[in-house]
């Protein structure tokens, strides 16, 4: 293998192991940086400062960070427009490619586009890799060759078309030699200096970073056979307390499809039905935009709902 730089770009994969796009660069290239940045175009539109959402990335990217240096690697964590930071950065680090896992929203795919297109000026290529879904795009298709709009349909397409190829974890530590650090980089910024507050995430239970999504899933496996029973009962711990972990990618959804798969439950079934709607919700995400922004299916789209205060609140209290 011949001496070259990569650098991978975090985002919705806020972990080191069984990371796909991280894998792919480590593998390729002899020396690779990683980084992630809290992209000012989204957080500047935030309504409030208090969010957790933000808290619980931050949180996750500075456990991040730590598990990166354990292997001689690091986290560069900037806070800019992302569109504009890491192809600056790609050029600061003379990098010969950028590595990301996809991402299916019309915005963030806009984005790539645009990072693409600025890479491909100075000459540095930009490889993308499916990651945080089973089956995507094109994958799961009806026989007439169009994707399907009925989820039920999908799911049986897709538990046909399953098998262990597609459930194989990426060995990440198995080129882990090949992490490399900047020198006196700057510190990870803080909430504040973000402008952001410290929430009640934490007094809430909520547990960021992999350690996080692993001792969630930890306390999840022995009440997954009784999923489907408990689920729908907000007054006992019936769901998996994943789904956070599944939108920033602290674990590997390979991993949740793997657990779920191998048990024949009724609880771990339905539980792998609705990892499989992830699928599907992002498949409809990616080839009917428009449903980011607005209802699916425009006979929807001006459903009148009676918005009366005292009905809610019975509902809120289980009358």
């Amino acid at each position: 293998m011949k001496s070259s730089a990569a650098l991978c770009w975090f985002r919705r994969d806020l972990r080191m192991e069984d990371h796909a796009a991280l894998y792919h660069a480590l593998k390729a290239h002899t020396q690779v940086f990683c980084a992630f940045v809290f992209d000012t175009q989204i957080l500047d539109a935030l309504p409030k400062k208090d969010d957790r959402r933000v808290e619980f990335i931050w949180h996750c990217v500075v456990e991040l960070d730590q598990e990166l240096r354990k292997y001689g690697g690091a986290l560069i964590v900037r806070h800019s427009r992302a569109c504009d930071e890491i192809p600056r950065l790609a050029a600061q680090l003379q990098v010969q490619a950028l590595y990301a896992n996809h991402d299916y929203e019309p915005l963030a795919i806009a984005r790539d586009q645009a990072v693409a297109v600025t890479l491909a000026e100075n000459d540095i290529e930009f490889f993308s890799y499916k990651d945080q879904v089973i089956f995507e795009k094109d994958e799961v298709l009806t026989q007439a060759g169009r994707p399907f709009t009925v989820f039920t349909p999908y799911k049986n397409a897709w538990l046909k078309k399953l098998d262990h190829f597609f459930l194989k974890a990426y060995p990440v530590e198995k080129y882990a030699s090949h992490f490399s650090k900047v020198k006196n980089e700057t510190p990870i910024p803080t909430l504040e200096s973000m402008g952001f507050r410290t929430t009640n995430l934490l007094a809430l239970g909520i547990k960021p970073g992999l350690s996080g999504a692993r001792a969630t899933l930890q306390d999840f496996l022995p009440r997954m056979a009784e999923y489907k029973q408990r689920r729908d009962f907000p007054g006992i711990k019936g769901v998996s307390y994943l789904s956070v972990h599944n939108r920033f990618g602290t674990i590997s959804i390979r991993e949740l499809a793997r657990i779920a798969s191998a048990e024949s439950n009724e609880g771990a079934q339905t539980w792998l039905a609705e990892l499989i709607w992830r699928d599907f919700y992002f498949t409809i995400l990616y080839h009917f935009p428009h449903a980011a922004e607005r209802s699916f299916k425009p006979e929807f789209a001006n459903l009148k709902f009676e918005n009366d205060k005292h009905k809610f609140r019975a509902w809120c209290e289980g009358k």
